[in-house]
């Protein structure tokens, strides 16, 4: 090793140490390579109640909710276009898939909008839109959510909290498709669009009256 190097390496170790022993606060700031972040540790549900596009304009506004992405799932064709879910034959149904913070919004409070945001008594509709793709359905990540979505289910029909039983399916979850980059955040994104100006929007004005608590500030 040349001289200059070895004087330049003692002196860089000769400032580190110096540092260290008049600030010790300082010293970590040196020797530190990457800062330390608080990890939020978020947990995921996937859920299905007819369009996605409801789905997504519904719990994209809840406090707690990091991300909520639209696309396919439940079905045993890779990578399906929309074109192609549409035309009935892929088993995929039209799914939101929810990531959100467990300290600020519970899965049980997740349970409580699905319920009360679409009809889970009709086979594969909702409203105007029919067809498997819009089957209700809740696709849990492990035991836990399994656990509560089925006492869930049970409580709200033996409530007779609708005249007619509940058919929203409850599987392991299988698989997630992201759908086409132009259903992403799609009522936020075309208000004055038919379909979000006629079915949305009135959706979305009961929504808020009913969770006005669990919403965040517009």
């Amino acid at each position: 090793m040349k001289k200059n190097s070895l004087f330049a390496l003692t002196l860089t170790f000769w400032l580190v140490s110096y540092v260290a022993a008049e600030d010790p606060k300082k010293a970590a700031v040196v020797n530190q390579t990457k800062p330390n972040l608080m990890n939020i540790i978020t947990d995921t549900a996937t859920f299905g109640e007819g369009c996605f596009w409801c789905t997504e304009a519904f719990f994209q506004r809840l406090k707690g909710v990091k991300e909520v992405i639209s696309g396919y799932g439940g079905g045993f064709v890779e990578n399906p276009t929309y074109e192609q879910v549409c035309d009935k034959n892929t088993g995929h149904i039209e799914l939101a898939r929810i990531v959100f913070d467990p300290k600020v919004i519970s899965y049980d409070e997740l349970l409580e909008v699905f319920w009360k945001t679409h009809d889970p008594t009709t086979m594969d509709q909702q409203g105007n839109d029919i067809g498997p793709q819009y089957r209700s359905a809740i696709y849990y990540h492990n035991a836990e959510q399994k656990q509560k979505a089925e006492q869930y289910k049970a409580a709200l029909d033996k409530s007779g909290a609708w005249a007619n039983p509940i058919v929203t399916i409850i599987e392991p979850f299988k698989n997630f498709y992201p759908a086409e980059n132009y259903h992403q955040n799609y009522y936020n994104n075309n208000k004055n669009q038919g379909y979000c100006r006629f079915v949305i929007a009135p959706k979305l004005e009961k929504f808020e009256k009913v969770f006005k608590d669990k919403l965040v500030k517009q």
